[in-house]
């Protein structure tokens, strides 16, 4: 077996058994360090970075079960392979051994071919589960670093926009989410505003979602489906909801093969107008509250983005218009809000959610948010939805 060379520790209080294993290791190509004894032993893991420990169980002062224990209480097994050697070969020393988290154990006298198969062994588990480390090491800072580039996709904390205050929640329940949410003003007191969830999670709905964030970015350019073009001037304008959900579906059909689709509430509020326009593809509802406290819920207009087979016909999104009035307040949320459930199995649901919104509505906007969530959690025992959940609130002002 071909290994590079690891760096061994042979601790024996026999002379004879020190030089014989660590000549012949030292043959096979391996840096051998000795010790007379435990103490020393000891010490010289403390100081030095050893790959294998071979250590004798029979030593006068500190033995090799209390050095190994000691061992075990800084490095696991995985971390610093230790064999125990031992002239006796009754089960209950190799049976306390392993106990105390030795890695394998040789008898004596030694059996250099033995020995030396063990020592490979334990070397080569030690390598793959570095080398496993060092890999999970790197995909946990490729996460992270995803994780703050979706970070970046999302809006100003308690964003302001002409005529309305925005609060927001963003909560993956793993390093990478499926959802998003933006707040983006579109010019002339109209803002875009829209939570999205891609069916799934971890990376291969995260990209997904940070695609549909770029494509749904504020910039006028021919990336961005947020802007279309007058037939007759052919001046850029703000795309209408429905042509922003059209877009979008054309973008990305149904694939038979990734299976990926995303629900979508997408809405322009025109702060002029005091109107909310919308299109739902297959979302959870949207909720009015009224500045008198009366709640609304406004289901999807379509089906899920990319869910929708091609042969069964081209996919239409009705857009409907909420009028709104000062004081009211809009909240758009991902379907791991009315999708948490206790351990019978119930769910939160669109109506509780609805009811305690309004139960609410004395409070601040963000605070209201925050009251939703500890609900939820609440309602989830504690250890909270296994969804990510996002939830975008607005209220307009007086």
């Amino acid at each position: 077996m071909d290994l590079e060379p690891g760096y061994l520790l042979v601790v024996d209080d026999n002379e004879m058994n020190r030089d014989m294993l660590s000549r012949r290791l030292r043959k096979k190509g391996y840096r051998v360090q000795v010790a007379e004894g435990g103490a020393q032993a000891l010490e010289m893991i403390e100081n030095d970075a050893f790959d294998l420990v071979l250590l004798d169980i029979m030593m006068p002062g500190i033995d090799g079960f209390e050095v190994l224990e000691k061992i075990r209480g800084a490095s696991g097994p995985s971390e610093l392979p230790v064999i125990m050697a031992t002239a006796k070969t009754e089960s209950e020393d190799i049976v306390a051994a392993l106990k105390r988290g030795a890695n394998d154990y040789v008898t004596k006298p030694f059996d250099f071919p033995v020995v030396l198969a063990r020592v490979q062994t334990q070397l080569a588990l030690k390598k793959s589960r570095d080398a496993l480390a060092a890999a999970h090491h790197r995909m946990q800072k490729d996460l992270e670093a995803a994780a703050a580039i979706q970070q970046t996709l999302l809006p100003a904390e308690n964003s302001e926009v002409g005529g309305a205050r925005c609060a927001w929640r963003y909560v993956p329940c793993d390093e990478l989410a499926g959802d998003t949410l933006n707040v983006i003003p579109l010019g002339d007191g109209i803002t875009g505003l829209f939570v999205l969830d891609v069916s799934g999670h971890g990376v291969p709905s995260s990209l997904l979602s940070v695609t549909l964030s770029r494509l749904l970015g504020s910039a006028p350019d021919s990336s961005s489906v947020l802007w279309s073009r007058n037939d007759d001037s052919g001046a850029r304008r703000a795309a209408s909801p429905a042509e922003v959900a059209y877009e979008l579906s054309r973008r990305f059909p149904y694939n038979l093969e990734t299976r990926q689709y995303f629900t979508m509430v997408y809405g322009v509020l025109d702060v002029n107008r005091h109107l909310f326009t919308y299109v739902s593809a297959g979302h959870p509802p949207v909720v009015h509250l009224r500045s008198g406290g009366e709640s609304s819920l406004y289901t999807s207009t379509g089906p899920p983005v990319a869910l929708v087979p091609e042969i069964l016909g081209p996919v239409e999104y009705e857009e409907v218009e909420i009028p709104l009035e000062p004081g009211d307040r809009l909240y758009l949320f991902s379907d791991g809000i009315p999708e948490a459930h206790e351990s019978g199995g119930e769910e939160y649901g669109n109506d509780r959610t609805a009811q305690h919104l309004q139960s609410c509505f004395h409070q601040d906007l963000d605070e209201s948010i925050t009251s939703l969530l500890a609900q939820v959690w609440e309602w989830g025992g504690g250890s909270g939805p296994g969804d990510d959940v996002s939830i975008l609130a607005v209220e307009i002002e007086d």
